[in-house]
């Protein structure tokens, strides 16, 4: 049967909140700019099909695994854990994987909340009329001027805290839920816009072929390797958030059904992100770029060139601040929930407390593009020798924490965790239901093989093995 514990978070008023929720925390910048440019670079649709099939076998099932975890304890990932392994029988470390996930959301918002920054600092820089008529070389250099000014990051840095600050300190239904509910409508309704511009400009068609034209040709098996690995991150899995937020999730409510919607909402984000950045790309033959060099300096010039281009440019910025504010108040969460739970705080004091800590952890990425840009601490390895602070955390959390922490989770539900319990909450009575089966066969062997292969090729194992060979 479920589990009769209650979260003394409270709980979302319904599935929609939940999914609001779970899509927030999943759509972030990556969406933006990641997901579209790589299924250009990698065939376009066919690149797609691989990605959702990814989606589907990996994303899926460890999602609802996690989801799982957190609704049987209702309790902080760390307390999650430690609850669920005694109810299994199993060893008392397990509560290490809800320390691994609190700790890598922490650490993935002290820089993510400087990055979430920049965007914000360009809402009012987009609005100002900066970069209207501004030429590529006057894009680069606004760029380069403000993240070479420390004093500049870290105000916009301390500003995207506190914002995330206040909404968590609010609880559960005044605080995640209220702010998720206005969000993310806003969001799709800002990127509808968007794709809406989009179609009415000549190169629209340009666009659609560049993200959907099937070219298995450029299909290789790095772009295989590429879908999986972004299949699993897209979807927050691994740090905690959806652990946390599952452990609000109403008993009545379907697991299986709310994280294929979230699955889905989350692409459709990414695609439609898609749909409306490339025909302004192309439009003005513009080389599509990636990661901040399209959002900060080639997008701004595409916004300065064309009609009204200040008001739909600061609406796209508006729309990253948005998709990074969700991202944010999940990876939080997690830190502010175990503080409440073992030291007692008020969630206004724990949120503080969080929010003062991941600031003064921020300060590494923040000085990395400018006084300390010349410090690499792990120089003396190859790899890693050019690698900053902020380089250095986002390959700890991206390509070692949040696919170890998946892994873990797989691993206890599909091995350790009871038949029983795991039909309960999917609410299968039969266990010889067809669904329940593709899906236990899922997490424990085809999600842990394909996650060992991405977290062996991210960190370089792969190809130091095949150059002995």
């Amino acid at each position: 049967m479920t589990s009769s514990r209650s979260s003394i978070h409270g709980e979302w008023s319904s599935r929609l909140a939940f999914v609001l929720a779970a899509t927030g925390s999943a759509v972030g910048l990556g969406n933006i700019w990641k997901f579209p440019y790589i299924t250009g670079e990698n065939g376009g649709g066919a690149f797609v099909l691989v990605y959702l099939l990814c989606i589907a076998c990996i994303g899926i099932p460890i999602m609802m695994a996690e989801v799982m975890l957190g609704r049987r304890g209702r309790q902080s990932p760390i307390n999650t854990m430690r609850t669920l392994a005694s109810e299994m029988g199993q060893s008392r470390y397990w509560c290490y994987l809800g320390w691994l996930g609190m700790l890598a959301g922490f650490l993935i918002l002290s820089y993510y909340s400087v990055i979430a920054g920049w965007a914000l600092a360009y809402v009012f820089r987009t609005g100002s009329g900066v970069f209207v008529n501004v030429t590529a070389d006057g894009a680069a250099s606004i760029f380069g001027r403000f993240i070479a000014d420390p004093e500049k990051l870290l105000a916009w840095h301390t500003l995207f805290i506190v914002m995330t600050m206040f909404v968590v300190s609010r609880g559960v239904t005044q605080g995640l839920e209220k702010a998720v509910r206005l969000l993310m409508p806003a969001l799709f309704v800002l990127l509808i816009i968007l794709v809406g511009y989009a179609m009415n400009l000549g190169e629209f068609s340009q666009g659609i072929h560049f993200l959907f034209d099937f070219d298995f040709s450029r299909l290789t098996a790095d772009s295989v390797l590429t879908a999986m690995g972004h299949a699993f991150f897209t979807l927050s899995l691994g740090m905690g958030a959806i652990m946390i937020y599952g452990s609000y999730l109403p008993k009545d409510a379907s697991i299986a059904k709310t994280s294929i919607t979230v699955a889905l909402m989350d692409t459709v984000v990414a695609l439609l992100a898609g749909m409306a950045i490339f025909p302004l790309v192309f439009a003005n033959a513009l080389e599509p770029g990636a990661g901040p060099g399209l959002i900060f300096q080639t997008l701004p010039i595409v916004f300065g060139h064309m009609p009204a281009g200040t008001f739909f440019g600061t609406l796209f910025f508006i729309l990253l601040v948005f998709a990074a504010w969700t991202s944010a108040i999940s990876l939080i969460e997690p830190t502010v929930a175990w503080l409440v739970e073992n030291r007692g705080h008020s969630r206004i004091y724990a949120a503080t407390v969080a929010g003062i800590i991941t600031w003064l952890m921020g300060l590494l990425t923040v000085f990395s593009f400018n006084i300390g840009e010349d410090i690499k601490p792990l120089a003396f390895i190859a790899k890693f020798a050019d690698s900053t602070m902020f380089d250095l955390l986002d390959y700890l959390t991206s390509n070692i924490m949040l696919p170890l922490g998946g892994l873990l989770m797989a691993i206890f539900v599909g091995w350790l965790m009871k038949k029983e319990t795991s039909m309960a909450e999917l609410d299968i009575h039969d266990h010889l239901h067809v669904g329940y089966r593709v899906w236990l066969f899922l997490v424990k062997f085809i999600a842990p093989l394909a996650v060992i292969i991405v977290f062996l090729e991210v960190t370089g194992i792969i190809d130091a093995l095949a150059s002995l060979f």
